[in-house]
């Protein structure tokens, strides 16, 4: 993916009348794999906004940012054990919490079950309505499309945005209005970064009943390697015009 970063932010609130005054440290991994070469730790202290002092991993020491911030840095830099402590942030924390999120996050990748139902209106008109119901996908970008004989259909069509489906997985629903007609076919198509290619469902006039149902349930969770992602995100990007969670990603854990 390209540059994430996780954070962990401490605030301490000093009253001070008549007003507060407030300090917090910001902690902070930046990694784009990971390998310990690819991740560097940074830290900040700021006072009302202001930030006065950082470490970084790749500097190796602390720096200044104002006066009494390099006054606190030439202290914290010799002579300290917070210096050393520093140092071993990058390989102690923030490694093996990058290869927990690739793990748990960046690569998962569930895929989806579909739902395909037609309901016959009570009046008993011509139309019908025809609704592919997916569900349980992650990550949360899918292109779920109408077609006709081969053909994408965009009229007549109504789709709901990703809805959250619980523990991080999705559902999106998408229905089309139509007029059965004698020998038409009619699908619907999912296309989603946990399927080798894109999921058709074709609608049946044979089925029975006014409620009409084709499901078909793939795999839960399914990691894929780093080829495979890439293969599957340049394909669907072109159509989705869309960056996946793991071009870019931020992630916040607030402790106070």
């Amino acid at each position: 993916c390209g540059r994430c970063m996780f954070s962990i932010l401490s605030e301490c609130l000093i009253c001070s009348p008549p007003a507060g005054f407030m300090t917090h440290e910001l902690f902070r991994c930046h990694f784009n794999s990971s390998e310990l070469q690819d991740i560097h730790y940074s830290y900040s202290y700021i006072y009302n906004k202001v930030e006065f002092i950082q470490f970084d991993s790749r500097v190796g020491s602390f720096v200044g940012l104002n006066s009494f911030g390099e006054k606190l840095a030439a202290r914290w830099n010799n002579g300290t054990g917070w210096l050393n402590v520093s140092k071993t942030y990058r390989e102690e924390i923030c490694q093996p919490n990058a290869e927990l999120w690739y793990r748990l996050v960046l690569d998962r990748s569930v895929a989806p079950s579909v739902t395909l139902s037609t309901v016959v209106p009570p009046t008993g008109g011509p139309s019908s309505m025809l609704t592919c119901s997916v569900y349980g996908f992650f990550p949360k970008q899918i292109r779920v499309t109408w077609m006709r004989n081969g053909q994408e259909v965009t009229s007549d069509v109504t789709s709901t945005t990703e809805l959250p489906d619980g523990a991080w997985l999705y559902q999106i629903h998408s229905s089309l209005e139509f007029k059965p007609r004698s020998g038409e076919k009619i699908s619907c198509m999912v296309e989603h970064l946990s399927l080798e290619e894109p999921l058709t469902i074709d609608w049946s006039k044979n089925l029975h009943d006014s409620v009409a149902v084709q499901h078909l349930t793939l795999s839960t969770i399914k990691p894929f390697n780093e080829k495979t992602i890439t293969a599957n995100q340049q394909r669907l990007n072109q159509r989705l015009k869309i960056s996946y969670i793991t071009n870019k990603c931020t992630f916040l854990f607030y402790s106070t």
